[in-house]
Order: C-alpha cells, then structure tokens, then sequence
C-alpha cells in the first residue's frame, strides 16, 4: 500500500500556475503524476523504495464534474495548495472507471485537484462537459495530455489558448504518436484498420487537424512549445522536448514488493482490438503457464469477462483482475520472479518501475499467423517494434508460445 508522505515533498507547489492535465485512462493519470513529480524537482536519483506502510482511510468518491483538491486547508494569504488540476473525462467500461477511481485518490493525496467528468454519460454529456471546461480552458497556461489520438482530447486542443503543451505517455501508443507526427501524418491509432474517412471522420476532420497543428511545435523562435514525457524508446521529431519519465515517483511510493516463487503472465487486449485471434492467444497463454510455471494471470481492463472465464478454465491461471495499473501493482506486490508479456507497454515499463527488485521481465513475440484478417496492414510491424525496442527484458526463444489450440478450442 501507499506510504504516506509530506505534502511539502510532492513538489505540486513547483509547478506553473494553471497547469490542465486531461486523462481519460488510469496509465494516463500514472503517468500524470509521474510527470508532475519529476517538474516539481522532487525526483531522485534511484527512486529507493522502504517497506509499505499501513493502509490510509480511503478517500470518499469523487463526484462527477466535482473539483477535489487536498485534504488540508491553506491558511489565509498563503499560496494555492496545488497548481495542477486533473480532468477525468471517464469512460463507459467499468474496470477502467474503478481504477481512474482509484488513481484520483492517489493525485488528491500528491496535493492536486481531480474534476471528474461523466463525459459520456448520454447524448447531451460532451456539450454539457465542454461547458463546463471552457472557464479553465481559457485560464490554463500549460495543457497535459494523455491521449493526443483523442477525438474528445482533440476537440478540447481548439478551444484551449494555451500554447505550452505536453504529452505523457497512453502506453504503447506514444510510439505512433511520435512516428506520425514526424512523418507530418495525420493521426490514427496503430491498430485501426479503414481508411478513416467516414462520415464522422469527415465530420471531425477540421479538429483533427486543428489538434495536429497545435501538437506541431512552432518554428524556432515561436511561442508554442510541445513536450514528450516517456518511457518509451522514442526520437523526438525536430522542435519537440522529450523528457524520460524513469517512474521514479512510483518507485518512492511503493514497495520494494516480496517475491513469490512462481511467475506471471501478464494479459493484453489484442483479441479485444481485432488483433489476435482469440483461439491462437489462449493456446499461447496455456503454452507460456506451462512453460514458465505460472499460477496468474493479471487481466488488462479492456478483456471480456466471457474471454477471461475461458482461459481460467482452459489454463488453470487465477485472473487477477488489478485495481490499479500494473506498474503498481508489481512494485506494491506480491509478484512474481518473472513476469512474461506480450508486446504492450509494461516491457517498456515494469523494468522501469521494479529496477534492483530481482524481478525478470520476459517478452513472446506475436507470431504472424495469429493475427487475424481485421488486423490492420501496420499490426505486425508495430508489435515487432514494441518488442525490439524493449530494454531489459528476456526475449523468449521464437515459438516459446506456439501449438495447436487446447482441446474444445474453436
């Protein structure tokens, strides 16, 4: 759990004033507070970590289109008790909201403001939010983002003056992001498979590029700055700022965790995205439990429950469905001497988070006939470069996770 710390050490009072971070994600607000930490100046040079503390009271919950701020109150004159303010724009799926529930009690104990937003919750939800953000759009001088593919995100850019932009990382994706916007490409999600030119597409297309030319850093000597902030391996595109996010301020939080003797495997959603073909993943994650002695399966958000009970039956794993990103759950643990992946963001990150901990983190390539006839043309590509580019992490020898389906498999 959690240790307790002094306001005073978190660093929110360092940042600049009116600073509007949108998260629609709980990796995305992690890596929020990452990066307030490390602009505070409050990161260290190894991130040390001491024994967990007690658990603290949970926090009460945060009311849609409610402004948390600290838990202390400022005596009169003094200076506000948090410069950064976090908007949720939450989902509909239920695991995603339960752990953004979870992450916004963790801001609000770093000192920061959380203002929940239904921002779909039915057909009048986008006006009624966009409503009530303009007032802070217009006053924040420095704009963090955690999903620049976005629509929602996309649309708030047009209407925000702020010409200091950051983004942190949305896992995997920041790769692309990075790529596209090299390559001056409009922005689409690795995964996505269509010309994109649909109706709504065409419908949102002046945003989307209107969000594109704001998250173009301005020619030297312009007053529109863009910022990176990444645990990925990525290149900055001329006029970007790239700042490596170590998760230093996670490793000072939690842990270091107790180790158990088994390993385990961590789930992905590319069944859920069309990727991967639903037969072919589970033989995979059956051959990877077998091999490597694995008694867990620690479920991404986005996996079906109907997916889920099948592997259970069909592996044998306990699925864990986490209450909070894994980076987190691995560091506060129990977790395993070695934990095997997919290719997803947590090779880039868990040898980040769980650095002098003991713990290996291993990678199994996605074989090309598992893909299925949705994936779009770029899949494959993509997924090898997760992979290659992943430092400290084993590689497991080609076909580790490679045989027939189990028997009753469709």
């Amino acid at each position: 759990m959690p240790r307790p710390r002094d306001r005073a050490a978190t660093g929110a009072t360092a940042l600049p004033p009116a600073t509007l971070a949108f998260v629609e994600s709980p990796v995305q607000l992690l890596n929020v507070l990452e990066w307030a930490y490390e602009e505070g100046g409050t990161g260290g040079p190894d991130g040390a970590g001491t024994p967990d503390a007690p658990a603290r009271a949970a926090a009460p919950p945060v009311a849609p289109g409610h402004v948390c701020g600290p838990r202390t109150t400022a005596a009169p004159g003094s200076p506000p008790a948090t410069a950064l303010t976090i908007v949720v724009l939450s989902p509909h799926d239920p695991m995603t909201r339960g752990q953004l529930r979870r992450m916004a009690e963790l801001a609000r104990e770093e000192g920061h403001s959380v203002r929940w937003e239904d921002a779909r919750g039915g057909a009048t939800a986008p006006m009624r939010t966009i409503g009530g953000l303009t007032p802070l759009l217009r006053r924040a001088r420095r704009i963090v983002i955690g999903d620049p593919f976005s629509r929602y995100v996309q649309l708030l850019l047009t209407l925000a003056p702020a010409r200091d932009l950051v983004v942190v990382d949305d896992g995997t994706a920041t790769m692309e992001f990075i790529a596209q916007l090299a390559r001056g490409e409009r922005l689409v999600r690795w995964h996505r498979h269509g010309s994109g030119r649909g109706a709504r597409d065409l419908l949102f297309a002046p945003f989307a590029r209107a969000a594109r030319r704001r998250l173009t850093p301005a020619p030297d000597g312009g007053r529109r700055t863009v910022g990176v902030f990444s645990s990925m391996p990525v290149e900055a595109p001329p006029g970007v700022r790239i700042a490596t996010n170590a998760f230093a301020w996670t490793r000072r939080r939690f842990g270091p965790p107790r180790l158990t003797r088994a390993a385990d495997i961590v789930g992905t959603s590319l069944v859920e995205t069309g990727v991967v073909d639903t037969d072919r993943y589970l033989a995979a994650v059956a051959r990877l439990a077998r091999t490597h002695g694995a008694t867990r399966y620690f479920a991404h958000r986005r996996e079906h429950t109907d997916k889920l009970h099948r592997l259970a039956t069909e592996t044998g794993l306990e699925v864990v469905r986490p209450d909070l990103p894994l980076e987190l759950i691995a560091r506060r643990g129990p977790i395993g001497r070695l934990i095997v992946s997919f290719p997803s963001t947590v090779v880039h990150t868990l040898p980040l988070a769980l650095v002098g901990t003991g713990v290996r983190v291993a990678v199994c390539d996605v074989d090309p006939t598992w893909l299925t006839s949705r994936a779009s043309p770029r899949a494959q590509g993509f997924l090898d470069d997760v992979t290659g580019t992943a430092r400290g992490v084993d590689r497991l020898p080609p076909g580790s996770a490679t045989e027939e389906p189990p028997p009753g498999a469709g």
